[in-house]
């Protein structure tokens, strides 16, 4: 008997590429996003619809979120409102169905802010410095509340994950990978500044593990970090999307923005541990793939260009 699995934010990069790898493991899945079509359209928001959609589900993996730092900077109220308050709504939809489903919870690198030291495990301290890292400590705060009240709910962290040309198109790896096939000049806001691209593969492949303990009724696990454990400066990320393209941009240097964290990696330790993940596609090959697609892309459309 194949279980049942709830997807909020099922339309985005993660949720996509979970999609398939749920469904190659005999997971069913009730889509549910603000972009979903009929009959996967949902709004976190709205409580009444969340419930509706967790009917009958054994679990519930909530992605639905304002995900960009930037966004959360432009907009903090919705912010909020959306990471929050939906995940509010998710908790307690949860708690009152008569399946006892579990949930889990994607949060992110932002919550540890700038980390004192580095590699940054789980148990490093959780000081946010903008408002889309503290609406996730929030969260986690009503996931731990959740769980003592009973709920089999746990956290995920994730951190700069990349791998499809669907993605968000300022987001900095599908940025440097379209304009580097362009031949664009790419910005760098902050050459120096360090981060942990993984790939979305891997992340899928991770919580589909997680979703099996779980269901396999195994104990709720502490936060766990979906991360590749390398740090890479953009303008490393800048130079070898370059290089991969073969391309003959440029890079603009600019300042950081003065919200973002300046420089991050963790520890992959505790997933291999619980769950016997490592990451498989490391940055370069993650990167020469979506880079071979954005070429494709491009390809098609100057072909379509030239059709009579």
């Amino acid at each position: 008997m194949s279980h049942r699995i709830l997807i909020t934010g099922s339309s985005g990069l993660v949720g996509t590429a979970l999609i398939s790898e749920l469904a190659s493991r005999n997971v069913r899945i009730q889509q549910f996003d603000i972009r979903g079509g009929a009959d996967a359209f949902g709004d976190v928001r709205d409580s009444q619809s969340v419930q509706k959609a967790l009917q009958n589900c054994d679990g519930v993996i909530h992605l639905a979120a304002i995900s960009r730092v930037v966004w959360g900077e432009r907009d903090p109220d919705l912010c909020w409102s959306t990471n929050v308050d939906g995940l509010r709504n998710v908790l307690d939809a949860a708690a009152s169905s008569p399946c006892f489903p579990w949930v889990i919870f994607a949060s992110s690198r932002e919550v540890y802010g700038q980390p004192l030291i580095l590699p940054a495990s789980e148990e490093t301290p959780l000081q946010p410095v903008n408002i889309y890292g503290r609406s996730k400590v929030e969260g986690e705060k009503l996931v731990d509340e959740a769980r003592q009240n009973g709920l089999r709910a746990c956290t995920i962290r994730l951190s700069n994950v990349f791998g499809t040309t669907f993605d968000h198109a300022d987001r900095v790896v599908p940025a440097f990978a379209r304009g580097a096939v362009k031949g664009d000049a790419l910005r760098v806001d902050g050459a120096n500044h360090t981060f942990d691209f993984t790939h979305v593969d891997d992340v899928a492949r991770g919580i589909a593990l997680l979703v099996e303990h779980l269901l396999a009724g195994k104990s709720l696990p502490p936060p766990i970090h979906f991360v590749s454990g390398l740090p890479t400066t953009l303008g490393e990320l800048a130079s070898l999307a370059i290089r991969i393209a073969r391309s003959n941009s440029n890079t603009l240097i600019a300042p950081p923005r003065d919200f973002d964290v300046a420089r991050f990696y963790g520890s992959p330790t505790r997933a291999h541990d619980l769950l016997g993940w490592t990451p498989f596609v490391g940055l370069k090959e993650g990167l020469t793939r979506l880079i071979q697609a954005f070429s494709e892309e491009k390809e098609v459309c100057s072909e379509e260009a030239v059709l009579p």
